[in-house]
């Protein structure tokens, strides 16, 4: 999973107002270094200046990938339960209030992330770190980590609210849906009122995803051919994230099978003993320090749009033979690819537990490739009569 970012419009007409604002998941990662040490001799030790290290295609080659893990990877402290970076690497998140840093996720443009919705947009009418706005934050770590984060974001939507004159929209995608939830959870009632007009969540895992046990056993290379499944598990390992998105008990039976092995089955009941066989231990510590985040799965109190993906294989459950140290043989079920049905449609529960109105909408097998979702952000701005069009 995936990045944070606000559009928001102001448009005027017969005294109605009009306005975006949004989040999405999967930003760049900027570092610079200075270390005692590195993992082969190829690998810098010390930049004079930030470069791209999520995500930059070059640094994915045989061998330069080592250096790459070792860089982006995060080192636990289990007595402070916080995670930080290796010695001597400095990490930052670009761009925040603006939207490169989510349109493309490397310096080449060759991998398009959000630049068809945010082009869409400009298409509009709308405006590059003006009207549309990003908030990108650090992927790897769990939101009660990201303290600062927050504080920037919420400033971020006052100014936006008082440059324009009224609320803004939020849009959000996959893991960005649950920071966002955590975040709205921690605001009053009065303050979402004032500034949040709607919420339109992509593709939410709301209820964690099955693939997570596979990304912590042994690895998931994402289709790129050039990386080791094994090689990049240690650095998926070590995110919090990753930990943090295991399913959750409110979305599978306690008796759901997700891993089988010659000599074990794992099911959610069956974590403690899963990192004790992946030989993982300080995950276990981690799933601790974020299973309560959002596991009450409290209303965010604003409408929301909560448009999910169906028609699509979506890894279920994970057969080893060899555990965990070999690919296993997947099991699929529905979903959008990565984000299983079932975790996708908990939004439901909120229809009768807010005032506010709570619409889970079906978009197919192709939110992902954002079509269906520029059509429905077109439908809302053209067709509600609270955002008309001059």
């Amino acid at each position: 999973s995936l990045p944070f970012w606000l559009l928001r419009k102001n448009m005027i007409k017969h005294n109605n107002v009009r306005n975006f604002s949004g989040n999405l998941l999967l930003k760049i990662l900027e570092a610079k270094l200075d270390k005692p040490s590195v993992v082969h001799y190829l690998c810098s030790k010390k930049t004079d200046s930030y470069f791209t290290l999520w995500l930059n295609l070059e640094l994915l080659l045989p061998v330069i990938i080592d250096c790459w893990i070792d860089n982006i990877r995060l080192v636990y402290n289990r007595t402070s339960k916080i995670t930080e970076p290796p010695d001597g690497v400095d990490i930052r998140v670009p761009g925040f209030g603006q939207t490169f840093s989510l349109e493309f996720l490397d310096p080449s443009k060759r991998s398009s992330y959000f630049y068809m919705l945010v082009q869409s947009l400009v298409d509009w009418g709308y405006k590059r770190d003006e009207d549309v706005r990003g908030a990108p934050y650090d992927w790897r770590k769990a939101p009660s980590k990201s303290h600062y984060y927050f504080v920037a974001l919420r400033k971020m939507i006052e100014l936006m609210y008082e440059q324009y004159g009224s609320p803004v929209v939020l849009i959000a995608h996959s893991m960005g849906n649950m920071y966002t939830l955590y975040f709205l959870n921690h605001q009053t009632q009065d303050w979402k009122d004032k500034y949040i007009k709607d919420y339109v969540s992509l593709g939410a895992p709301w209820g964690g995803v099955a693939k997570t046990l596979r990304v912590l056993a042994s690895g998931d290379n994402n289709r790129i051919p050039v990386i080791s499944s094994l090689k990049i598990r240690d650095q998926q390992r070590s995110a919090v994230s990753t930990n943090w998105m295991l399913p959750y008990n409110y979305t599978w039976p306690p008796d759901k099978i997700f891993v089988s092995t010659p000599t074990a089955n794992y099911t959610l009941q069956d974590y403690r003993k899963f990192y004790r066989d992946i030989n993982f231990e300080d995950g276990w510590l981690m799933r601790q320090d974020t299973e309560h985040l959002v596991y009450q799965m409290t209303p965010p109190g604003v409408r929301i749009h909560c448009l999910y993906g169906t028609g699509v294989e979506t890894p279920d459950s994970f057969h080893y033979e060899s555990f965990p140290d070999k690919e296993p043989k997947i099991l699929y079920s529905d979903g959008d690819g990565t984000v299983n049905l079932q975790s996708a449609l908990q939004c439901q529960k909120w229809v009768d537990m807010q005032k506010q109105e709570v619409m889970p909408i079906k978009q197919g097998n192709d939110i992902n490739n954002l079509g269906s979702t520029v059509n429905f952000l077109k439908g809302l701005a053209y067709f509600d009569p609270q955002f008309p069009v001059p």
